[in-house]
C-alpha cells in the first residue's frame, strides 16, 4: 500500500507549528514563546529497485520538483520526468530519485503502482550527511489527501441542557469539548456574542471569559459567514459552555449547535467496578485523555492547547492502558524534539528536556520499536549532551538564562541548584545508558556521568537529620518538599529502609506542603504504589480525582485545592479562569489503576512477556479489558463473587498472586477460585 512520505520528523515538526501557533485568549493570538523548530524544504527522496517487467507509476507530492531514474548498470543511465504523469521505468537495476522544494509547506511525496510504491523502505536527505528513514501515517494513504491537513473525525453536537439566565441563553455540552460553534441564522444575519467557559460560572461572566466572540457578517478574522446557507462558523474552540447574552428566545434567530473534532481512538482499554466512584474515575480520566488526545498528546484543550514534554510524558503511560496508540506517542516524540540542533529546553523548561530523554526509554520498553529508536538516537544524543554542558564541577544541572527550572506548582527551594533537578538528570543519564547499549553505541561517558552524579547528590541533598532530600545545600534553609523525595523512590535511588525513612519523614508528614497538582499527585502515588502502599493509592485517587467529581467535575482539572470553593476554583495565573479543566495530566488514574490495581506490566520490551498482579482485596468486584501490543492483542479480566477470569490474546503473560504464580495461556480462559486470603485453585 502506498503511502505519504516526508523527511523523517518533518510532518511532526510542521503540525506542531501549527499546534502550537493556535492558542486564543480574549480575542488575542498567542504563538508558543520559545524557539520553534523549522521542517526542511528542500529534500529528495530514493529507493532501489530490481526491476524484471516495465512498470508504471505516477508521483504525487506537495511542492515542486521531478523524477530520476538512474539505471545502475555499466552506463548509469539517467532519465528525468515531471511529477504527477505516468513514468515507465526501464528493466533492471534502477535507482528512483524524487526532488521536491516547499517553500510554504512540508515537501511529501506519494508514489503510486504496483511493485513501485512509496513506504517505508525510502530514505530522505536533506542534502546534509547520511540519509534517513522516511517518515510515514497510517492516516495518509491516498492521492487525495494533503499531509499538511490531519484529518479529524467530526460529529454534530446539540446542547444536552438549555437555560435562560438573566436575559440569555445558556448552552450546556456536558463536558467539554474541541468543536467549531455553528450558528444558523432562521433570515438574515444578526450580531450575537458566544461567551465561552469550561464552567458555568466562566460562560456566564460576559465580561470576564476566557474565549468571547461577537459575531462579524465580514471579515471576522475568528470565523465566517456563509450567505448560502445562512450560517456562521466560527473558528475551534473547547468549551462546556456556551452563553448568548440579551437573548432569551434564541429560537426566533435560529439554531446554535456545534461539530466536534476529534481523533477516533479506539476504546479498547477499560475498567469498571463494584466501587461505582472508582467506575465514574476511570471513565472521566479516560474522556479527559481523550480530548487532550489528536495529532499529539496536549497539555488542556482550552487554555494552551501546546505541546508541553512533561504532559506529554504521562500520557505515555496512560496511553498504554487506554488506546494503545503507537503514532500519536512518535508524533509527540518527534514534534517536541524538533531539528538535530538544539538550541534551546524543550518549551524552555530544564526538567521537560530531561524528561524527553526518558521517554525514549519508556518508547523502546512499551512497543520494542528499534528502527525508531536507532532513527532518533542522534537527537537523543545531541540534547543529552546539550544538557550536560551546563552542569557544574559536581556534574549538577542548573539553568541558562531564559531556561526554566518546573519541576512543579509549589513552595520549593529554588536557591542554587535544584535537588529534583539532578534526580531527573540521573534518570535521563540510566535511559542514555540504556538506548546506547540497545544500539550497540559506547555508554562509558554517560555510564560514569550517572555513577558521580549519583554519589554527589547523596552527599550534598541526603540530610540525615530531617530524614530527607532537602531541596538545595547552597541556600543553608535546608527545606524539605515532597518532590526530590519523591523522585529518589520512583527511580529506585533509595534502598528500603531509606525509603521508609522518607514515607514516614516527608509523604506522610502533614507539615510538608501537599502536593496540590495531578501532575505530581501522579509520581507520589506511583512512588507509594512502588514500595507496596496499594491502600493508601487507591484512597488517594479516591479522595483527590473522586474530591474533584464532587465539585462537580466531568473532566478532571489541572490543579485541585479541596480547600478552595466556588470562583476560586477556577483561579490560576493571576486569572480568575486560568485554570484548565480539562488537563491531560489529570489522566493518571488511568495508568494506576492499570498498572498497579490490576497489576498489569511489561517485563519484557513490547509486552513480549508481561505478568498480572492484581490487588483483589482492594479492589472487590471488577471488569477490565486493557491492551498488549499495536496489533490488537489484549487481556481481558474479572472478579466476580470470588471467582476470577482471565482470557488473554497473547502468549508470555504470567499471573501472580500470593507469591503464586501460573502461566496465563493464550486464547484460553482460566478461571481461579480465590478466598478471602487471597488462596487459589484452578477451577477450569
Amino acid at each position: 500500500m502506498s503511502k505519504w512520505i516526508w523527511y523523517h520528523g518533518d510532518f511532526e515538526i510542521y503540525h506542531a507549528m501549527k499546534q502550537n501557533f493556535d492558542r486564543e485568549e480574549r480575542g488575542m493570538t498567542w504563538p508558543a514563546y520559545w524557539y520553534t523548530s523549522n521542517w526542511n524544504h528542500n529534500v529528495y527522496f530514493k529507493r532501489d529497485y530490481e526491476v524484471t517487467h516495465k512498470q508504471t507509476f505516477i508521483v504525487h507530492a506537495k511542492g515542486k520538483g521531478y523524477v530520476k531514474i538512474t539505471n545502475l548498470g555499466s552506463d548509469e543511465h539517467e532519465s528525468k520526468f515531471p511529477l504527477d504523469t505516468k513514468i515507465e521505468s526501464p528493466i533492471g537495476h534502477i535507482r528512483i530519485q524524487v526532488f521536491v522544494s516547499n517553500m510554504q509547506g512540508l515537501p511529501t511525496v506519494l508514489v503510486e503502482g504496483n511493485q513501485i510504491f512509496s513506504d517505508e523502505e525510502w530514505v530522505a536527505s536533506n542534502f546534509l550527511g547520511s540519509d534517513v528513514s522516511v517518515g510515514t501515517s497510517k492516516y495518509f494513504t491516498h492521492a487525495n489527501q494533503n499531509p499538511m491537513k490531519f484529518e479529524y473525525s467530526q460529529r454534530r453536537l446539540m446542547a444536552s441542557k438549555i437555560e435562560i439566565i438573566d436575559g440569555g441563553t445558556l448552552y450546556d455540552f456536558g463536558h467539554d469539548i474541541t468543536a467549531q460553534t455553528l450558528f444558523k441564522f432562521n433570515n438574515n444575519f444578526q450580531q450575537i456574542t458566544l461567551s465561552y467557559g469550561e464552567s458555568r460560572t466562566e460562560a456566564l461572566d460576559v465580561l470576564g471569559t476566557y474565549l468571547k466572540h461577537t459575531l462579524k457578517k465580514e471579515k471576522d478574522p475568528l470565523g465566517q459567514y456563509y450567505p448560502e446557507t445562512k450560517t456562521f462558523v466560527t473558528k475551534l474552540r473547547a468549551f462546556r459552555y456556551i452563553y448568548v447574552p440579551d437573548v432569551s428566545n434564541l429560537k426566533k434567530i435560529g439554531q446554535l449547535s456545534v461539530n466536534f473534532e476529534y481523533v477516533d481512538f479506539p476504546q479498547i482499554g477499560n475498567f469498571k467496578s463494584s466501587d461505582n466512584e472508582l467506575s465514574q474515575i476511570w471513565k472521566i480520566a479516560d474522556r479527559t485523555l481523550r480530548l487532550c488526545s489528536g495529532v499529539f498528546f496536549i497539555d488542556g484543550v482550552k487554555r494552551d492547547r501546546w505541546v508541553w514534554a512533561g504532559d506529554a510524558y504521562q500520557c505515555y503511560f496512560m496511553n498504554r492502558y487506554d488506546f494503545f496508540d503507537k503514532e500519536i506517542v512518535e508524533r509527540t516524540i518527534l514534534g517536541l524534539r524538533g531539528e538535530l540542533d538544539i538550541k534551546q529546553h524543550l518549551d524552555t523548561i530544564v526538567d521537560y528536556s530531561l524528561y524527553w530523554l526518558i521517554s525514549i526509554e519508556l518508547y523502546y520498553e512499551t512497543f520494542a520499536d528499534k528502527n525508531f529508536v536507532n532513527n532518533i538516537y542522534q537527537k537523543m544524543k545531541r540534547l543529552m549532551d546539550y544538557s550536560l554542558e551546563q552542569t557544574n564541577d559536581l556534574g549538577f544541572i542548573y539553568g541558562r538564562k531564559g531556561d526554566w527550572i518546573y519541576i512543579d506548582w509549589a513552595d520549593i527551594d529554588r536557591n542554587g541548584t535544584l535537588c529534583a533537578e539532578q534526580m531527573l538528570l540521573a534518570r535521563a543519564l540510566q535511559s542514555m545508558v540504556y538506548i546506547s547499549k540497545l544500539l550497540g553505541k559506547d555508554d562509558t561517558f554517560y555510564q560514569k556521568k550517572y555513577h558521580d552524579l549519583r554519589q554527589n547528590i547523596d552527599h550534598y541533598f541526603w540530610n540525615a537529620t530531617k530524614h530527607a532530600y532537602i531541596d538545595s545545600y547552597e541556600s543553608g534553609m535546608k527545606h524539605v518538599s515532597r518532590h526530590a523525595n519523591i523522585f529518589a523512590i520512583l527511580f529506585g535511588y533509595v534502598g528500603q529502609n531509606r525509603a521508609n525513612e522518607i514515607v514516614r519523614s516527608v509523604l506522610r508528614n502533614d507539615r510538608i506542603e501537599p502536593i496540590k497538582t495531578p501532575y505530581f499527585k501522579f509520581w507520589e502515588l506511583e512512588a507509594l504504589a512502588q514500595i507496596g502502599k496499594y491502600k493508601y493509592v487507591l484512597d488517594e485517587i479516591k479522595s483527590y480525582w473522586g474530591g474533584m467529581l464532587a465539585n462537580g467535575a466531568t473532566t478532571f482539572w489541572e490543579q485541585f485545592d479541596p480547600t478552595k470553593q466556588g470562583s476560586a476554583r477556577y483561579e490560576m495565573y493571576d486569572d480568575k479562569y486560568g485554570k484548565s479543566l480539562c488537563h491531560a495530566w489529570g489522566s493518571s488514574p488511568i495508568y494506576l489503576i492499570g498498572r498497579y490495581l490490576v497489576g498489569l506490566r511489561p517485563t519484557a520490551p513490547g509486552y513480549g512477556t508481561y505478568e498480572i498482579n492484581p490487588q483483589l482485596k482492594l479492589l472487590n468486584d471488577f471488569d477490565c479489558t486493557f491492551p498488549l501490543s499495536t496489533s490488537g492483542d489484549k487481556v481481558e479480566m474479572s472478579v466476580h463473587e470470588g471467582t476470577l477470569n482471565i482470557t488473554a490474546t497473547r502468549p508470555g503473560g504470567v499471573l501472580k498472586l500470593s507469591d503464586r504464580k501460573m502461566t496465563i495461556p493464550a486464547n484460553e480462559t482460566i478461571e481461579l477460585s480465590i478466598n478471602e486470603n487471597n488462596n487459589w485453585k484452578v477451577k477450569k
